[in-house]
């Protein structure tokens, strides 16, 4: 349903008439209405302040104040221009001028004067100064907060959409108060402005009403003093009511909860405070000249409401014991809700007490950063999105000791030493220290755990040291990395190709679901992240598929054809530029003993190699990955494109970190150099 009236044109309206008060003079009885319209405009400003939950509740402030301002800049004007003309502003600015100082002149300047000096000195400056402090402060602590939300989401405190909703609240207070740090100078403008416009009145009224009106210098002393005073008190009312408006906004601690509550709960809650307070005012009324019925009356008062509040929380303190236990016994009755048992986190890190501190932001642990950083780093280097990674303690672990899980399943563990460091020898230390003997947990090296004095002297002599947090997001990065591709599900799938549909949407819909479904190229996605190649180009891999899914819908024979589309990436990622490779090939018997023992089914192609020959086979490879490895070089095994996937398949139990590549997965630039062949007749 639309609404009846347009607020952008009644805003226009607002600003259009004050416009217009600037150069059209107004009629005392249209002053009148509008002076009347501005006070209502002010109360309206500072009761909704006060009764704001939050900052943000009035996140439209900075604009309500340039246009206040510009308002009560033209009505200013415009009775001024009434003043010094007709010497008749109106009823509102004469009944101002007499009533608020009791027909008395001197009486009225002084109050006037007094109203001006509280506005000026103490709210204007004390308003510009918070919202000074507040910006600095708000914008510095910006980034700070942005972690603090990104650890949130890593840790499934959140959900996405809360992240997101976080984030524009976040930037929506950053905008307000930079904003407010401006705004707060029109105020204190307007107050300076409205004392100068009031000497203008005074001085060029006396001035009018002598040489106009024929009046004594008495006379008109005493019409424009009143009207002055009237003039200014109009003006200033609702400047003072914005201006305590801007003070509440601006001191406004950052609770959801409106000011009247929290200022009245928190100063009147504590009973011992309130009973202290009472006996004390009580004590001055009784043994000093004091009025006795205003002392000793606030002193009861104050320790009946102290005494009644402490009844209080005492009673509700019993009841919410009550309230617990029957909580507790409802939740041993009640049939348990089998549901929320059910899901399983993608990847948990369970850690015992004694690593609390390191999982604590408010003990200075920065170890949810790392975790958020993890997902940074694999999402950079394998284009994959990790799943949140859920931190807990768990209490039956040991106090240093921590778990990796993968679907609920315990796949790694470590344990560290808190305030300790661990320090690895990479082979060149001439002079060793003495520690307590360990490994590391991510490749198992030896390794062994220093104190913070040893620190400096282990990386002086060479030894490579990492602090506890270090060694936990480590060996966390290498078993997400390889696990990555049980990880990578239909829907994170789904997202990577909502990710590139806007840029190549003929591409996607060739490709999907009409040659392949999500399932069919999640199998390929992860053949890919099992061997540790990137899917970041997503637009190279999928019009690979595209070319090929209509002749086969094999995934391992698509994945062959994708890896050979990315060998510049291959390349990259294992041969060195302008350096030679030390590689081993495959004997071409052993590859034709392959091929012929291929059994094509349904459900995919599989080896039916005679299990000695296999063994023979795998016994030749462990020679060669160990002369590789004793020469300081990457196990690679050169294949043919055709054999490259079985061989990898009949391997990939035995040897987990050889990597098998074909020829035509090789750039023309990369440089190679055998040292050995796989093959039987050598054996």
């Amino acid at each position: 349903m639309k609404p009846v009236f347009n607020m952008n044109i009644a805003i226009a309206f607002y600003v259009l008439a004050a416009l217009l008060f600037l150069l059209v003079p107004m009629p005392p009885w249209l002053l009148d209405f509008m002076i009347g319209l501005n006070i209502m405009v002010a109360f309206t400003i500072m009761f909704t302040a006060l009764f704001a939950e939050e900052t943000l509740d009035l996140s439209s402030f900075p604009t309500i104040l340039l246009f206040t301002t510009l308002f009560r800049v033209a009505l200013n004007v415009s009775s001024t221009r009434l003043i010094l003309t007709t010497g008749e502003p109106g009823n509102v600015v004469r009944t101002f001028g007499s009533f608020v100082g009791g027909n008395d002149i001197v009486v009225g300047f002084i109050v006037f004067i007094i109203l001006l000096i509280v506005q000026m000195i103490i709210i204007n400056k004390g308003s510009e100064r918070v919202s000074e402090v507040t910006a600095r402060f708000t914008l510095d602590a910006m980034p700070g907060k942005q972690m603090a939300i990104d650890a949130d989401l890593n840790t499934g405190a959140i959900t996405d959409k809360e992240a997101q909703e976080r984030r524009n609240k976040l930037q929506m207070e950053s905008a307000f108060f930079g904003s407010m740090d401006g705004a707060t100078k029109y105020v204190k403008g307007d107050a300076t402005a409205g004392l100068i416009i009031t000497g203008i009145n005074l001085i060029g009224g006396v001035i009018m009403g002598m040489v106009r009106q024929g009046m004594t210098f008495d006379e008109a002393s005493t019409n424009y003093i009143i009207l002055t005073i009237g003039d200014g008190l109009v003006s200033q009312i609702p400047s003072l009511l914005i201006s305590l408006s801007t003070g509440i906004l601006v001191t406004k601690a950052a609770k959801e909860e409106d000011i009247g509550t929290m200022v009245i709960g928190q100063l009147f809650q504590n009973p011992m405070v309130l009973q202290i307070v009472g006996a004390t005012l009580t004590f001055l009324g009784l043994v000093t000249p004091l009025s006795k019925p205003v002392f000793c009356g606030l002193g009861l008062v104050l320790v009946f409401v102290g005494t009644r509040n402490n009844d209080i929380k005492r009673v509700e303190s019993i009841e919410e014991e009550v309230t617990e236990e029957e909580q507790e016994a409802d939740e041993i009755r009640r049939h348990e809700n089998v549901n929320s048992l059910l899901a399983v986190d993608p990847i948990e890190l369970e850690f015992g007490y004694g690593i609390i501190p390191l999982a604590d932001v408010n003990q200075g642990g920065d170890l949810l950063d790392r975790v958020v950083m993890i997902r940074r780093q694999i999402a950079l280097e394998l284009g994959a999105v990790v799943p949140i990674i859920r931190l807990r303690d768990n209490i039956q672990l040991n106090p240093n000791q921590y778990v990796i899980k993968i679907k609920g399943i315990q796949v790694s563990e470590g344990e560290i030493l808190f305030d300790h460091y661990m320090a690895m020898n990479p082979g060149f230390v001439e002079e060793e220290i003495t520690g307590i003997p360990t490994f590391e947990p991510s490749f198992h090296l030896p390794a062994i755990w220093i104190t913070e004095a040893q620190r400096e002297r282990a990386e002086s002599v060479g030894y490579t040291v990492v602090d506890p947090p270090s060694i936990i997001a480590t060996h966390l990065t290498e078993v997400v990395r390889k696990h990555i591709d049980e990880l990578l599900t239909r829907q994170d799938v789904q997202n990577l190709i909502n990710n590139i549909k806007d840029d190549n949407t003929t591409l996607v819909d060739e490709l999907t679901p009409k040659l392949l479904g999500v399932g069919d190229i999640q199998k390929v996605l992860q053949n890919l992240l099992r061997e540790g190649i990137s899917i970041r180009d997503l637009v190279t891999i999928f019009e690979t598929l595209a070319d090929y899914a209509a002749s086969t819908r094999d995934t391992d024979v698509l994945t062959e054809y994708v890896r050979q589309s990315l060998k510049r990436a291959i390349s990259n990622k294992y041969f060195a530029p302008s350096e030679t490779t030390k590689v081993v090939t495959l004997d071409p018997m052993i590859e034709k003993d392959i091929m012929a023992s291929i059994k094509q089914t349904e459900q995919g192609a599989y080896l039916t190699l005679d299990p000695g020959v296999t063994q023979q086979i795998l016994n030749v490879t462990e020679e060669m990955v160990k002369k590789l490895e004793e020469m300081g070089c990457n196990p690679i095994i050169i294949t043919s494109p055709i054999v490259r996937m079985y061989f990898k398949k009949m391997t990939q139990d035995y040897f987990a970190d050889l990597i098998v590549i074909s020829y035509n997965e090789i750039d023309a630039d990369v440089e190679l150099q055998s040292i050995g062949m796989v093959s039987l007749g050598d054996n």
